[in-house]
């Protein structure tokens, strides 16, 4: 069985890295250099960079800057944003993207992802969904971009896209996006059961039970995240440590690993005493090589 993943999602408006809430509010992170660098350090499996401002402004991917991303980037590289055709995937892919993300171009044409999918292979094909509850309270495919939407069901639109070729199915709960109030498991376990390929869940995560719920209850094959990664230090770490001590498995190679550690109520390392903290300094640990 394939142990489960922790995605990094880099949220990126007018090219800096911004913390997303309800797809409506933005403040600003960094350069997402920077936080891919950490990132990699912490031990992160997969890092997706969308550019949410390429469509909205009918601008096409900035390679250059995915370039320069990539060089600072040791994981699987997912990017999204601006994309059009599959020109556009095979010269991201030269650039420096090991998956593409399709989103709002597969609601304009849906055989996109099928022409992508056959000349540049399913594993590199991610479809992107974004859903929201309707003024109804009911799950729908949303657009933040006034695009007519072909199939509004979001388990249906699902079916489509891993039929059409798709390898993966990027899950974004909007009404979640930012909330901090964990995952919509309802919603993600009806895509999960739905189709046959691996499904990112991506949306609420604000402490690292979190990530076990949805890859538990959830049965998400990875959970994603962007906010809750980019304001602790060794944030990665920590929640890796948390879901291997809940008995999940998941890639953990890092040579800092925490599983000595206890947890406080907030999902973070409980502070060690003064004395153990005060021996550190003694100890010799060589440099990890990442």
């Amino acid at each position: 069985m394939l142990k489960k993943r922790l995605t990094a999602i880099l949220v990126i408006r007018d090219g800096i890295v911004v913390q997303s809430i309800g797809f409506s509010k933005y403040l600003p992170v960094g350069k997402a250099q920077i936080a891919v660098e950490f990132l990699n350090s912490w031990g992160i499996d997969e890092i997706i960079y969308l550019d949410i401002s390429a469509t909205p402004k009918d601008q096409g991917p900035d390679f250059l800057e995915i370039q320069s991303v990539s060089k600072k980037c040791f994981v699987p590289l997912v990017v999204g944003g601006g994309i059009s055709s599959v020109g556009d995937m095979q010269k991201l892919v030269k650039f420096g993207a090991d998956k593409i993300a399709i989103n709002s171009a597969a609601l304009k044409d849906p055989l996109l992802i099928k022409k992508g999918a056959s000349i540049l292979g399913n594993q590199c094909i991610v479809a992107s969904i974004d859903v929201k509850l309707d003024k109804d309270k009911k799950y729908s495919v949303f657009s933040n971009f006034g695009i007519d939407i072909p199939e509004k069901d979001p388990v249906k639109w699902a079916k489509t896209l891993a039929s059409l070729g798709a390898g993966e199915i990027l899950l974004n709960c909007v009404d979640r996006n930012g909330s901090k109030v964990g995952y919509d498991i309802n919603m993600v376990r009806m895509i999960v059961e739905a189709v046959d390929i691996p499904v990112i869940a991506c949306g609420g995560a604000g402490h690292p039970q979190d990530f076990v719920d949805v890859m538990t209850q959830g049965r998400a094959n990875c959970a994603a995240a962007g906010n809750f990664f980019h304001f602790t230090e060794h944030s990665v770490i920590n929640a890796k440590a948390y879901l291997q001590k809940k008995g999940i498995d998941i890639r953990f190679d890092t040579q800092a690993h925490y599983m000595d550690f206890e947890f406080d109520d907030g999902g973070r390392i409980a502070k060690r005493p003064d004395r153990y903290l005060a021996e550190q300094r003694f100890k010799y640990y060589p440099p990890e090589i990442i």
